[in-house]
């Protein structure tokens, strides 16, 4: 097994790599498609949970995240995903939509964060530091650089489906 430092940048080349895509993806959209509200969720939300998570999840636990400046708290679902609306609060279901820059610039920050937030990980955990994750440390990135990807794939689809656009594959480091 590779060790520690090994693991760090290994993890650090395919975050880049995953948020690439994503940003690729977001860069591509037209307007028009940005807003759309036609699929469950449109691309802004989409692309803006999966920024959210991303630098969530980079973090130690939940009590070391900080938001990114333009971050909208209030609301019941702060990821921009709806999920049940809880009929007791007066907060919107969701943010108001984030504009494409706006997420862009989200995804530059959390890409320059990123190394420093791997170096502070201790790999060696048995604990993700998330209560709803039982699972160790690496593992749990592995799965938010899966999730990365996974989003990065439907936005990605979209754009082919809709507009015969591709995103460009980005296998890893930053060269």
């Amino acid at each position: 097994m590779p060790d520690d430092r090994a693991l760090k940048q290994i993890l650090k080349s395919q975050y880049h790599a995953a948020l690439a895509m994503l940003r690729n993806a977001v860069a591509k959209c037209p307007d028009e498609l940005w807003y759309d509200a036609t699929p469950t969720n449109a691309f802004w939300q989409v692309a803006y949970h999966t920024m959210f998570f991303a630098h969530f999840y980079l973090q130690p636990n939940e009590a070391a995240f900080r938001p990114w400046q333009e971050h909208q708290g209030n609301v019941q679902h702060i990821d921009g995903i709806a999920g049940p609306a809880d009929p007791k609060s007066s907060l919107p279901l969701i943010p108001a939509p984030y504009s494409k820059a706006q997420v862009l610039a989200y995804g530059d920050y959390c890409d320059a964060l990123l190394d420093a937030a791997v170096d502070a990980l201790d790999l060696e955990s048995q604990s993700s530091g998330f209560y709803w994750y039982a699972m160790p440390k690496l593992e749990h990135q592995l799965v938010n650089i899966r999730h990365i990807q996974h989003h990065a794939a439907q936005l990605a689809d979209r754009l082919r489906a809709r507009l015969d656009m591709h995103v460009d594959w980005v296998g890893g480091s930053r060269s």
